[in-house]
Parts: structure tokens; C-alpha cells; sequence
């Protein structure tokens, strides 16, 4: 980035005598030459201008971790740091060497009353979450809602008066080389200002997020500045700063802030994301499959299969149909259709055409909503006196973990001394069956844990990543603490 702005600058002290080399039409002799050095103030002013505007709604956002079971030593496999890239790695994966250790990111000041946009992966897994102003006040955060779809989350934290708020902008005007600036907490140094320009946007099969559509941008963004935002030439926010490239330099991500507000909206009115569902399976077409269902490659996605008793599933939809259109706008590949569909109401039904046996049909489907896999704000009955927290094992997630099971619920915490650590469940586990039953469902597995008496005991079955040969399945018995 400094070399472009270099170079900009040369280019413009070349201008006069470039001009020279020309004559000038009669009209324009007369006109006063542009001096370029007053050009590069204005545009140094115009950074300074977004940095003094944008500064004081940025805070520091330091986390401290939930405890980890002291048996936890064995580290995730290096696979899976080329996937979430090495500070998501560190900060989730690999052991903590510290219990007093702390997590740091940014966020951002977007509503006056202490509402503040950061990252999922910021705070999550945080026993206590503290926000620093630019003032160096400190205060207790709460965690309004947390999307790990989208890798956003909403904290709150109480003033006593008005703090300094953040405009947000329109993600949806954005052009590839516009300005961009970011404003984080990278490596902890505090309120660090960057600028770079827009270098792509909807951005996607990042493999950082279920729902990628990012803004790609050369502005620098390290470890930290997740959380923070990403501003235009007039210090609006347009998007949140997310993810780097961490093998690669100039290659950051932002969520575009529409798509952060609309989220941020919904996780502050109702504590989680309602999304449109069809409950389908889908998959890109190649060259080979296109040819075999008779479109043309990148011309729809194919149907793998229909889930019973889903919308998709009334509607008439059947696996080897391909989708080609939505509302009457084309499809052209997976993330596409699963971005559009979320977006949508549920209850509300939409036209889809599909590829069927070569031939175009029309399907009607009344969109249901997305069953939730992920659990509100407040943890689910029976989390504390088990000491363990599940979440729904995604398709996408499972191939981003090179895991040879897709489904089931994967452990994210296991509380030390707890039930769960007395049965050896372990953080990264895959729990397949409970009491021989498919664990499809973190309610289901609460619900079935809740019905035990104490001394009652029920048998887990799980999969265990690592090893040669990237892991095996196994049994556990889980028991029901005795009263006192």
C-alpha cells in the first residue's frame, strides 16, 4: 500500500511536466495549474478527518476464557489452522498455558446506548467480557447475541451518559478501488489506523463463515483488529473487519456492514438470527455433472437431496433437480443460493425454476425457518451441571475440520471436574449417539441428559479426531451426579 501511495504521488508532481510536453488548447492556458502537493494534503486530510471522526467509537475488547478441562492438553491438528488461519487457531484450538489468560479484539461504538458491533470468534468461549473506550473508561460487557453463521456478535455495556457512536454506511454502493480505511487493536496496540483501498467484494468460499460475502481489502489487518471496523472516505462504517490471508499479505475480509446490521438488529430484538430454509443439500455442478443434467457449468446448483418433511420436500423438489433461478433471478453457485434463501421471510413463498430431466419446471415452495443449531445467549437448561457445550456439526464445517463424520454436535467447552470431564469428553469430540440415538439436536441431548436420576447413567457415542489415522469412534458413559 505504501508503494501505491508513492507511486500516486510521483504521478502527480510528473503532471505539470507532462502537461508541459502537450500545448494546451487557448481556452485552458489561462487556467490556474493544479498544484499536486495541495492534492495529497487534501487527501491527508481527508484520512486525518476519518480517523479523528471514527476513533473514539472504536474500543478495546479483551475476553476472559471459560476454564479447560486440565486434561485438555492434546492440541488440535495443524489442519485445522489452515482453515481458520493461525490467530482463530491459537485463540480457540491450541491450549491456553494461562487460566488468567486473556483474548483481545475491537469493536465498534453503533448506537449511543452502548450497543457494540465485534466478531463471534472475538468473544466467544468468554467468562467475562471487558470493553476499553478511547478515553481508557472500562466496562463490563454484556453479550446481547452472537451469529456464529455470520461471525458477528452484539455486546452492551451501561454508561452513565451518551458514548461516542460510529455512522454506519451502505455496503451495497461499495466499488472495487474506493478508499479504505481500518481501525482495530492489532497485536494490542490500541486504536491503529490503516488504509488501503476495496480490492473485491462479495467475497466468497473464504471458508471462514457459513454465510461468506466479504469485502476484500489490502488495508492492513492483523491479530486484533477483528471486531473493528472498516470505514469509507467519509468515515462511515462499511463493514467489520474479520479475517486475513494469513499465508498472504494485503488480503483482509470485512463483513459488509448491511449484512452486519441486519443481524445486529435481529440478535438485539430477539437474541438470535431468523433465516429462510428449504432443507436441501446442495452442490456446485462441474463440467462433468453439468453436462450429465443437461446445463451449462456455473448455471444453477444441483439438489444432492431433499430432507424429509421440509419445505423443499412438500414443495415437490427431488434430489438431481437443479436450481437455475430464485424469484426470477438467476443462481450460479452454492453460496449465492444459501444467502438468498436465509435472507428470506419465512412463510413467504417463492418461485424457484429447476433443471428437471433437461426440462424446465416451475416450483412454488412456502419458505420454513431455519432450525436453530445454535444456542441463544442464555446456555441451555442443564449446561452448568453438566459443564458441557455442544453446538450442531454443520456440512461446511465438517469439511473445513477434515472431519469424516458430517453430522452430529460438536463440543465446544468441557468444564473441569464436571460430569462431562468425568465420562472424557473432550473439546473437539463429535457426539454421534446418545442412549443409541442420533444426536442431531443440542435441546434433544439436554433434554435426554435432564430425564437421568442422580446414579443414572446413559451411554455416548462419539468420534474423536486425530491420530494416523485422523481419528476413531468410541463409547462414553456419562452419569447423573448423586445428591448429597
Amino acid at each position: 500500500m505504501n508503494a501505491f501511495i508513492v507511486l500516486l504521488f510521483t504521478m502527480l508532481l510528473a503532471a505539470p511536466a507532462c502537461a508541459q510536453q502537450r500545448p494546451a488548447p487557448a481556452e485552458q492556458r489561462a487556467a490556474p495549474k493544479a498544484d499536486p502537493r495541495a492534492m495529497l494534503r487534501a487527501l491527508e486530510d481527508a484520512f486525518a478527518a476519518v480517523a479523528d471522526r471514527a476513533t473514539p467509537a472504536v474500543v478495546h475488547v479483551s475476553t476472559v476464557p471459560k476454564k479447560t478441562p486440565a486434561g485438555a492438553s492434546e492440541e488440535a491438528p495443524e489442519r485445522f489452522k489452515e482453515f481458520f488461519g493461525e490467530e482463530f487457531y491459537e485463540r480457540y484450538f491450541r491450549r491456553r498455558p494461562r487460566e488468567d489468560a486473556r483474548a483481545t479484539g475491537s469493536g465498534v461504538l453503533v448506537d449511543s446506548k452502548g450497543y457494540i458491533l465485534t466478531n463471534n470468534h472475538v468473544i466467544e468461549n468468554a467468562q467475562d467480557i471487558i470493553v476499553r473506550l478511547s478515553d481508557q473508561r472500562k466496562f463490563s460487557a454484556r453479550l446481547v447475541g452472537r451469529d456464529p453463521k455470520t461471525d458477528l456478535a452484539v455486546l452492551k455495556v451501561d454508561a452513565p451518559g451518551p458514548l461516542p457512536v460510529a455512522e454506519l454506511g451502505d455496503s451495497n454502493q461499495l466499488r472495487v478501488g474506493q478508499w479504505a480505511i481500518a481501525i482495530g487493536n492489532p497485536f494490542g496496540l490500541d486504536r491503529t489506523v490503516t488504509v488501503g483501498i476495496i480490492s473485491a467484494t462479495a467475497r466468497t468460499r473464504v471458508g471462514v463463515t457459513q454465510y461468506d460475502n466479504f469485502i476484500q481489502t489490502d488495508a492492513s489487518i492483523n491479530p486484533g483488529n477483528s471486531g473493528g471496523p472498516l470505514l469509507n472516505i467519509d468515515g462511515k462504517v462499511i463493514g467489520i473487519n474479520t479475517a486475513i490471508v494469513a499465508a498472504g499479505q494485503g488480503i483482509g475480509f470485512s463483513i459488509p456492514i448491511n449484512q452486519a446490521r441486519d443481524v445486529m438488529q435481529q440478535l438485539i430484538a430477539r437474541g438470535r438470527v431468523v433465516r429462510g430454509w428449504l432443507g436441501i443439500v446442495i452442490q456446485d455442478l462441474t463440467d462433468q455433472l453439468a453436462g450429465s443434467f443437461g446445463v451449462k457449468e456455473g448455471a444453477g446448483v444441483l439438489v444432492a437431496e431433499v430432507m424429509k418433511g421440509s419445505p423443499a420436500d412438500a414443495a415437490g423438489l427431488r434430489a438431481g433437480d437443479v436450481v437455475v433461478e430464485l424469484g426470477g433471478a438467476p443462481i450460479k453457485e452454492v453460496p449465492d443460493l444459501q444467502r438468498r434463501i436465509a435472507a428470506v421471510k419465512p412463510g413467504q413463498t417463492m418461485k424457484l425454476t429447476v433443471i428437471r430431466e433437461r426440462k424446465p419446471v416451475a416450483v412454488s415452495v412456502k419458505i420454513g425457518e431455519m432450525p436453530a443449531d445454535e444456542p441463544v445467549v442464555a446456555e441451555a437448561p442443564g449446561t452448568d451441571e453438566w459443564g458441557l457445550s455442544v453446538e450442531l456439526l454443520t456440512g461446511d464445517a465438517a469439511l473445513r475440520l477434515d472431519l469424516p463424520v458430517s453430522r452430529g454436535l460438536l463440543v465446544t467447552d468441557v468444564q473441569p471436574g464436571s460430569p462431562a470431564e468425568k465420562a472424557g469428553l473432550r473439546r473437539g469430540d463429535v457426539i454421534l449417539e446418545v442412549a443409541r440415538r442420533a444426536a442431531d439436536d443440542p435441546a434433544n441431548l439436554y433434554r435426554a441428559l435432564g430425564a437421568l436420576k442422580p446414579g443414572e447413567s446413559v451411554l455416548i457415542y462419539v468420534h474423536r479426531a486425530g491420530g494416523s489415522s485422523g481419528g476413531a469412534n468410541q463409547f462414553l458413559v456419562m452419569e447423573r451426579s448423586r445428591k448429597p
